[in-house]
């Protein structure tokens, strides 16, 4: 199943969450229910714009982005981080107003049931998305997920505090659970912009990652040949490695574009997504960066 497929799926799945926790906090007049069903509406704001980034970061390269759209789904992760902040500023304002004035609530049987199912179904999907985005690596796709994960917590607390309601009748543990849940909900968007903003600031590689290019290059290197100014860095599901390849000057450039090439093609295949760029270079010449030269 392709990431645009689980981020369809994601937008069905969280019209109905949100048709089965509003209906909870209906049935049960629960200020706990309706944080619930306030974050559902955060998944589906979340998953519709995640799908319309990753529709983006799919696109070729053209003459404004040479280097392809791939940065786009950190645009996904940063929006969705929002959105997680804007709906647990809302349920911090309801739970405040609920605190003041606590209610009796009504059916919490019914309310708690269906919070439970609506709470199966994003749980099923996020373990699913969240394996799909490990295995492409996509950043859309696993923050949708994470935050998936995020609702299924919620709705358990929810549940267990609505639990300790029913037996103490102790009405204002609602409006506390759900602030409690609010602030956690602001730690998971906070970690999401987080994430966003280290991929649109050119993160390195994974230590994994890098470990597996600088096999690669021990493999290669020898008397005649060495690497230097290795640089590794991510954009979307794509992989990037820059770096030097130093040979004998005296080696013709077939030669060279050969050796070149199969050093490319090993990185590519010890590296799943991964595109090299090496530069030639003599044995005895030192590329430098940063670096002035006095104009006299």
């Amino acid at each position: 199943m392709q990431v645009a497929t689980y981020l369809k799926l994601s937008v069905a799945v969280a019209v109905a969450t949100i048709a089965l926790k509003t209906g909870a906090w209906w049935v049960s007049g629960s200020v706990s229910l309706l944080s619930d069903a306030l974050e559902s509406l955060v998944n589906l704001a979340g998953a519709m714009f995640a799908l319309m980034m990753v529709t983006v970061a799919a696109r070729p390269p053209d003459d404004d982005h040479p280097y392809g759209h791939h940065k786009a789904e950190y645009f996904s992760s940063g929006f969705e981080g929002v959105l997680i902040f804007v709906a647990a500023l809302a349920i911090i304002w309801a739970a405040a107003q609920r605190l003041v004035a606590p209610q009796p609530l009504a059916q919490l049987g019914w309310g708690m049931a269906l919070s439970l199912a609506s709470t199966a179904l994003n749980g099923a999907l996020a373990w699913s998305m969240l394996k799909k985005a490990r295995e492409v690596r996509s950043m859309a796709l696993e923050g949708d997920a994470r935050h998936l994960f995020t609702d299924v917590w919620t709705s358990v607390g929810v549940v267990a505090g609505l639990v300790a309601v029913l037996f103490t009748g102790w009405h204002w543990l609602d409006p506390v659970i759900a602030i409690a849940l609010a602030l956690n909900i602001l730690r998971e968007g906070g970690s999401l912009v987080m994430r966003s903003a280290e991929g649109l600031m050119d993160r390195a590689l994974e230590p994994e990652a890098r470990a597996q290019i600088q096999q690669v290059l021990d493999e290669f290197a020898h008397q005649a040949i060495r690497f230097d100014h290795v640089a590794t860095r991510r954009a979307g599901q794509r992989r990037f490695v820059d770096l030097h390849m130093h040979m004998p000057a005296g080696w013709t450039l077939g030669r060279a574009a050969a050796v070149r090439a199969s050093v490319e093609q090993a990185l590519m295949a010890a590296v799943p997504g991964l595109r090299a760029t090496i530069q030639l270079l003599p044995m005895d010449v030192e590329a430098h960066f940063g670096e002035t030269k006095d104009p006299l």
